[in-house]
């Protein structure tokens, strides 16, 4: 006998149910997630402690959300909201890929918890907000003249969140300090400094790094190994391409 079909495990493919409470919406706990996810992170966040937010109890909520696990997809389609991606016609496909880019870096910085969860949670690229700003990344490049879009947009992604997840560790870390990112470096440069004293490479960027406003020196970095993506991405578009 064949096994019994298990539902898939994602918001997105389960048919939501009539609320009980008006006042309760789906997206009123989405928004309340979400500000609990900037606030303290993912280990924090729970039903129980949202629902107290909410002034709800846990039965109202999973009327809305089944699981930890779907509230999390809802989250994070609902930041996918905030990433501006330009018109697919735009006359300089780079100059829109890097505005995009940028966008999606400082969406995530901004939700800190974000680039971490993305390969956790669940079906997330099925929400009308991912599927969304996929759709507006394909046409930009389908119309830039990239016979494989897809992969264009996937080693762009790629490149985008792991530097976000990166940056995002590095923030919640000088966060926790309670300090500015500038004094925190500042604090930690004696301590780096002996570190690297006996590599010759690594004590010349430090020292160098010294000097820099480390926003800048993110902002730089994450400039400068985009150009470098975009640089063999340009290599690959067809060759009618605009």
């Amino acid at each position: 006998m064949a096994a019994k079909a298990k539902p898939i495990p994602s918001v997105w493919a389960r048919q939501s149910r009539e609320p009980d409470q008006p006042a309760l919406s789906r997206a009123a706990i989405v928004r309340e997630a979400v500000a609990m996810l900037d606030a303290d992170g993912v280990e924090a966040l729970s039903m129980r402690k949202l629902g107290a937010r909410l002034n709800a109890g846990a039965t109202s909520l999973y009327r809305h959300v089944a699981t930890k696990d779907e509230l999390m997809e809802l989250a994070v389609d609902e930041v996918f909201g905030e990433i501006a991606v330009p018109a697919a016609d735009s006359p300089d496909w780079r100059a829109a890929t890097t505005e995009a880019a940028g966008s999606f870096r400082a969406t995530a910085l901004r939700h800190r918890w974000l680039a971490s969860v993305l390969g956790q949670a669940g079906l997330a690229y099925l929400g009308p907000n991912l599927m969304a700003f996929s759709e507006r990344l394909a046409a930009l490049f389908a119309g830039a003249g990239f016979p494989e879009p897809e992969r264009a947009i996937e080693t762009v992604l790629s490149y985008v969140i792991g530097m976000s997840t990166t940056e995002a560790a590095w923030l919640t870390t000088v966060a926790r300090s309670g300090r500015s990112e500038a004094d925190f470096v500042a604090q930690l440069m004696p301590a780096a400094r002996q570190a690297a004293a006996d590599h010759a490479h690594l004590a010349e960027s430090y020292a160098a790094a010294q000097a820099v406003d480390p926003a800048g020196l993110r902002d730089g970095k994450f400039a400068y190994g985009l150009n470098v993506v975009l640089d063999g991405l340009a290599l690959r578009r067809g060759p009618d391409a605009r």
